[in-house]
């Protein structure tokens, strides 16, 4: 993982603004979730402008130049459009002109999802350098009078540039799980897409169902991914997790028995940007000093599907 972008809209709604024309509050929100603002998209913000800022910033980051990019995996729930994919566009628009491109469609889960793919190209030789990228734009698929979603999301992208080396170092990607269960497809999902006539297209949730099933599937896929490495918790540096709820954030940290000053947390600043959290989180831990060469990152998300995964790197 050699370089690492961010893009987050300009404009921000604080919890205040929206408890003036909500039945909310800012302590209910911050109680229950953590949050305290979220950026969201302008008129000129989309998943393929946002998703290309993100991955010129990495790519600036890596010094490496766009047309060295062999493919581009983008993980969005908010395509601007059915096709062409989100990835084709942001490879039009980073003036490439050989490689590939596609979506991956994961929920909050789509990083995971779109590394694992990733590292399976290069480990295969069909890509030596994947820019990897999570963009979303909830704000407009949200019921915006709906009190128990609208306050918990927000937009935004971010990207990590992958990179094959030679031989089998420390570094790298260590290992990636993933996860699905259709059976519970109905606790988390958009009303609607485009072969759907009669619907709203608005998110819908049932909270609590899917709190108690990240807790405990998190939990699992944390277990999963330090055994199949042979490491403990003691071993893990930093926790990146998705950043959908603090009292998840912080229940997966105990399990770890991670400090707080180990969890990399922008769920207050930034609130859920789906597929786009984990590596907006850590653009942010690199960039400001805080995740170094050599840490252990575990990587961890749930998202509607219900889909969920893990992934350990070394830097």
């Amino acid at each position: 993982m050699v370089g690492f972008g961010g893009y987050l809209p300009n404009r921000i709604v604080t919890n205040d603004e929206l408890a003036a024309r909500l039945d909310t509050s800012d302590d209910w929100i911050r109680a229950r979730t953590g949050i305290t603002q979220r950026h969201i998209a302008g008129p000129n913000d989309n998943a393929v402008s946002m998703a290309t800022a993100a991955a010129s910033r990495a790519l600036d980051y890596a010094g490496v130049p766009a047309a060295a990019v062999d493919a581009i995996i983008v993980a969005t729930s908010t395509p601007d459009q059915a096709f062409p994919a989100t990835a084709v566009r942001v490879q039009a628009e980073l003036g490439l002109r050989g490689g590939f491109g596609f979506d991956i469609a994961a929920a909050c889960s789509g990083f995971v999802y779109a590394l694992s793919t990733a590292d399976a190209l290069i480990r295969s030789g069909q890509a030596g350098r994947v820019l990897v990228i999570g963009s979303e734009v909830y704000s407009r698929i949200l019921d915006w009078s709906d009190r128990g979603t609208c306050v918990l999301f927000g937009d935004g992208a971010g990207a990590v540039l992958l990179t094959a080396a030679e031989g089998e170092g420390p570094e790298g990607i260590l290992s990636t799980h993933l996860h699905s269960d259709g059976s519970t497809g109905d606790l988390l999902y958009v009303d609607g897409a485009i072969g759907l006539r009669e619907s709203s297209g608005f998110l819908r949730m049932r909270g609590r169902d899917v709190f108690r099933h990240a807790v405990a599937k998190l939990s699992a896929s944390v277990d999963e991914v330090l055994a199949a490495n042979g490491l403990t918790y003691a071993d893990v540096s930093w926790l990146v997790p998705h950043q959908a709820n603090l009292r998840i954030i912080e229940g997966v940290a105990r399990k770890l028995e991670l400090p707080q000053e180990r969890v990399v947390i922008t769920v207050d600043r930034h609130a859920n940007t789906s597929a786009a959290s984990i590596p907006l989180a850590m653009n942010e831990a690199v960039r400001d000093g805080r995740i170094r060469k050599g840490d252990l990152v575990l990587m961890e998300a749930l998202g509607g599907g219900l889909t969920w995964g893990s992934a350990l790197a070394r830097l």
